[in-house]
């Protein structure tokens, strides 16, 4: 992989590795609402002046019952649960619990058709990466934190479900075009909630910060620097950055924000991590294709 190549994905694993961090710090102190609100409102805003190509839209309008099924599980319902989720979790947990997401979207391609059949080694990954999410959530499932827990959980499925959706459906659908129109549907939508719920005072600095970093560079700026990733390396190879972004998190929060980590943690994180690279690797895929 070239040298741009490896800066793009060392950005894309920092960038989408600390918005679990952001979001604890702004859930502090707006709604959940008003922050998705702020967060897709921005980020669309950004977006949209690299954007305005009339045949790129015309592709997304041709296309938009897919289109707006995948911004409701990337964006709309993803985003509300984990911002909700968050006023209860630590960041760190929750980075942890989000890295399901490759193992749920093996399983679920599996039974909507997409893979005819499963190796010994993909099922054996599929049952370590679910055996990691159960060495995280246990505990936490005793102790008061069953829903929050399971809103996670239902981020992850989200997070497998809308590759699946844009993989089938949307692939002539250009990514800009498509992420700025989830986007924009998405501020629509939260409008009227975040108006109902809207601070009566200004949020402290720290919190129009932790907004302010989640709308520009973990939504807007992300986007553009994963397409670019994309255009670099091809979309399979992008994707692994995904295996980083819980280490990330779970350092963000420990040195940021002072989380506690356990052994559960680190041994859940080494299941789901090496459950993620046995169940999504496809026949005869060799170890080193990721890196030449």
């Amino acid at each position: 992989m070239s040298l741009r190549g490896w800066t793009l994905f060392a950005a894309m694993s920092v960038i989408w590795g600390v918005p679990y961090l952001m979001i604890k710090v702004a859930v502090e102190g707006v709604s959940v609402p008003v922050l998705v609100l702020a967060r897709t409102a921005i980020g669309a805003a950004v977006l949209l002046p690299l954007s305005l190509s009339r045949p790129a839209w015309a592709l997304v309008l041709r296309h938009w019952k897919p289109a707006l099924a995948f911004a409701f599980f990337e964006v709309i319902a993803a985003w509300l649960l984990l911002s909700d989720a968050e006023r209860h979790l630590t960041s760190s947990l929750t980075g942890l619990l989000i890295a399901a997401s490759p193992i749920i979207a093996a399983a679920l391609d599996r039974v909507t058709g997409g893979e005819r059949r499963l190796g010994a080694k993909r099922i054996a990954g599929l049952a370590i990466g679910f055996g990691g999410v159960a060495a995280l959530a246990g505990p936490e499932l005793g102790g008061g934190s069953t829903w929050p827990v399971l809103e996670v959980l239902l981020v992850a499925t989200c997070y497998a479900i809308a590759p699946l959706i844009a993989a089938r459906y949307l692939g002539d659908v250009p990514a800009m075009q498509l992420t700025t129109a989830c986007l924009a549907v998405a501020a629509l939508i939260y409008a009227v909630p975040a108006a109902a719920t809207w601070p009566s005072e200004i949020p402290s600095a720290q919190v129009l910060f932790a907004i302010g970093g989640l709308a520009v560079l973990c939504t807007a700026l992300a986007f553009i620097v994963f397409f670019a990733l994309i255009r670099e390396v091809g979309a399979t190879r992008a994707l692994v950055f995904t295996y980083v972004n819980p280490a990330v998190a779970l350092a963000a929060g420990v040195l940021i924000l002072d989380e506690h980590v356990t052994a559960a943690h680190l041994a859940g994180l080494g299941l789901i991590l090496a459950g993620s690279v046995l169940a999504t690797r496809r026949s005869g895929e060799r170890s080193g294709q990721v890196s030449d």
